[in-house]
C-alpha cells in the first residue's frame, strides 16, 4: 500500500532533517533522502521537487517537531509570570539538549545554509518569527517593560547554552533540569525587576 501524501511529506522531511545532523548540508540529497527513508528512487523529487524546496519541507518539519517538544499541559502558562515562564522553557531547553539533540544539529546546519541562501533566509526568519512573537507575549504576560529587547535577551542566551552543549566547547557536559531551570530564574528576574 503506497503511503500517502501528507505522511510522505512528513517521512521525507524527517529523514531530510536525521541527514542534516549525520551528514551535514552536503550528506542531504533527494537520492540520499529516498535511501535513507526506503523510499523508491524519485519520491523525494515528487515531494520536494527543488533543494530549495527540500530545505523549505525540512525547516517547516523543524519547527513543527521543536514546538511539539512541550505537551499541551507543560507549555508556559500566561498568567504564571516568570516562574511558569522558567519552568516551561526549561524543560523545553532540557530536552532539546536531552533527547532532541538531532534537531539542534540539523537547526545549526540550517541556520548556516540560510545565511548563504537568501530566499531560505527569508522562509527560516518567517517560520522562527512564530516563536518569537509566542515568547513575546509570554514575556508581556509575565511582565516584561520591553519584551521586544527581552525576547532577542532570552533567545540569545537560550540558543547559546543549546549550541555550546551540543557542537561547542561543552558539547560533553549536558547541564541538568534543575540548572537549567535556575539559570533561567535569575536570567527572567533580572529583565522583569521593575
Amino acid at each position: 500500500m503506497p503511503v500517502s501524501t501528507p505522511n510522505r511529506a512528513a517521512l521525507v522531511a524527517d529523514t531530510a532533517i536525521a541527514l542534516l545532523a549525520e551528514r551535514g548540508m552536503r550528506g542531504l540529497t533527494h537520492r540520499a533522502v529516498d535511501e535513507a527513508a526506503g523510499l523508491p528512487q524519485g519520491s523525494t523529487s515528487n515531494v520536494a521537487r527543488t533543494r530549495q524546496a527540500l530545505l523549505e519541507l525540512a525547516v517547516r518539519r523543524h519547527a513543527e517537531r521543536e514546538a511539539g517538544v512541550l505537551a499541551e499541559g507543560e507549555t508556559p502558562d500566561p498568567s504564571g509570570g516568570a516562574e511558569s515562564l522558567a519552568d516551561g522553557l526549561a524543560l523545553a531547553v532540557h530536552r532539546l539538549l536531552t533527547e532532541g539533540r538531532t534537531l539542534l544539529v540539523a537547526r545549526y546546519e540550517l541556520a548556516l545554509e540560510a545565511t548563504r541562501r537568501p530566499e531560505l533566509r527569508a522562509f527560516y526568519d518567517a517560520t522562527g518569527a512564530v516563536f518569537k512573537d509566542q515568547l513575546a507575549a509570554l514575556l508581556t504576560a509575565a511582565g516584561s517593560p520591553d519584551p521586544a529587547r527581552h525576547v532577542l535577551s532570552l533567545l540569545a542566551w537560550m540558543d547559546g547554552l543549546m549550541f555550546a552543549c551540543t557542537a561547542g566547547s561543552f558539547s560533553r557536559e549536558v547541564p541538568g533540569l534543575e540548572e537549567v531551570r535556575a539559570d533561567l530564574r535569575e536570567l527572567l528576574a533580572g529583565m522583569l525587576r521593575g
